[in-house]
């Protein structure tokens, strides 16, 4: 006898651990109950995917969406919105909002501003600080922590840990995958007098690659010491690159949509748009950082999605904050990069869904399988279209990549069993959940 499905998706091309081939997908509840040949069966509801390509839900582990205190940029309800209308389909949210994500209570209340409210599932980063070691093995396993995050650079305030010392007492506390961001803070206070007023461009040469790379040698040699494992986000440098494949057994490494797509060229066009922390950089590093991703070096791919508004951004640098858009562009401006033959779907799977999972222990999500929550993103390969500010669903309405044309789409974002976008649209209320991880810690 037939199954009958609650879903079922027909006559899209899957990509999975299997490959890619053309199957039908039924889903039960939350859950995908059957892939493969579904001609026979019986659905509450059917989608026609035929000409579409469903991947496994894409998962942005690096977003900023300023809820709690800086809510005029974002807030959790347009950030998940933006998510989604980009086909990704849960988030890691960063800890520097105000208050500072840094205790059990601060991760609480976002926890509760998020669930039911944001379109897509989420976790949140805790910002780990000289202050709060002793409480580090509790807050790793609250719902809805994806780990601790430390600035070792680029920060002010408790959030910022520079000193050795501080790293080393966190990651003797850490028994999760800690994140950071490293810039070396001696070196960018070196290096201050070498910004140029109003000129963007002088801002990879004051946060250049050594205060990047040194940061990085330095947390390594931490970490083995602890005998920790780490993630070094949005890896922006040859450097970086060439040292941390050597150190694969601890550290992990996120790369960036916009450090492989934009070069310090774009500065001319771009000015203030294009400051990010670190840097954009010389095609060099973006060509080494794409060797990164080829050699498989690079195990996450990230937006670091950070926005500000364009009053904010059109202050003369360096008075101008660093930090763009980028979790609703960053499915079609890789996709574009697949169609252009600089990585493969597979890859960019691994990268944006398997990666993740595996590397943060999420339970239920990454992949296509029987019994894994229902999380598709689908998207259109051969779709061109412009990108544009219109689209734009963060509360900031702006993208560097304005006017850019893409090749390959997202048309529509499944979450647990439930249509949440569709061919650009809302096709639910916002129903997020915390992502859950496994406790064996």
């Amino acid at each position: 006898m037939p199954r009958s499905f609650d879903l079922v998706l027909k006559g899209g091309v899957v990509v999975d651990h299997n490959g890619e081939s053309a199957r039908d997908i039924g889903i039960i509840g939350e859950k995908i109950a059957e892939i493969g040949d579904l001609s026979r069966a019986s659905a509450g509801e059917a989608i026609d995917a035929s000409g579409l390509t469903i991947l496994p839900g894409v998962i942005d582990t690096q977003v900023h969406f300023r809820e709690p205190g800086l809510t005029h940029k974002e807030d959790l309800e347009t950030g998940s919105r933006a998510a989604v209308l980009g086909g990704v389909t849960a988030v890691f949210e960063m800890p520097n909002t105000n208050p500072l994500t840094t205790n059990a209570e601060a991760l609480a209340d976002k926890v509760a501003r998020a669930t039911n409210r944001m379109h897509c599932d989420f976790a949140f980063w805790v910002g780990g600080t000289t202050e709060n070691p002793r409480d580090i093995p509790e807050i790793e396993r609250l719902p809805g922590a994806a780990g601790i995050k430390v600035f070792m650079g680029s920060s002010t305030g408790s959030l910022l840990v520079e000193e050795d010392a501080g790293v080393a007492a966190i990651l003797a506390k850490t028994r999760r995958r800690a994140a950071f961001h490293c810039e070396d803070e001696f070196r960018l206070n070196e290096r201050k007098a070498l910004r140029v007023a109003n000129d963007p461009s002088s801002h990879p040469v004051w946060r250049d690659e050594i205060a990047a790379l040194k940061s990085t040698e330095r947390l390594l040699r931490i970490a083995r010491e602890q005998r920790a494992l780490v993630h070094v986000l949005h890896v922006s440098t040859a450097e970086e690159i060439n040292f941390l494949s050597a150190h694969k057994d601890i550290a992990s490494v996120e790369v960036t949509s916009h450090h492989l797509t934009f070069s310090a060229e774009d500065y001319a066009r771009l000015g203030t748009k294009l400051q990010m922390n670190p840097p954009i950089r010389d095609a060099r590093h973006r060509d080494r950082l794409w060797y990164g991703v080829a050699q498989s070096i690079a195990d996450i791919l990230g937006s670091d999605h950070a926005p500000h508004t364009l009053e904010e951004k059109a202050k003369p640098y360096p008075q101008s904050p660093s930090g763009m858009t980028g979790v609703q562009t960053l499915v079609p401006v890789m996709l574009d990069h697949v169609n252009a033959g600089r990585l493969t779907l597979a890859r960019f799977v691994d990268l944006t869904s398997a990666g993740p999972a595996r590397l943060f222990g999420i339970v239920g999500k990454g992949r296509i399988a029987v019994g894994y929550d229902a999380d598709l993103t689908i998207v259109d390969m051969k779709r061109r279209k412009t990108i544009e500010n219109s689209w734009i669903a963060s509360r900031c309405g702006w993208t560097p990549y304005d006017g850019k044309e893409i090749v390959g789409w997202p048309v529509g974002a499944l979450i647990r069993g439930r249509r949440v976008m569709w061919e650009g649209e809302l096709a639910t209320s916002g129903q997020g959940q915390p992502v859950r991880f496994g406790q064996a810690l």
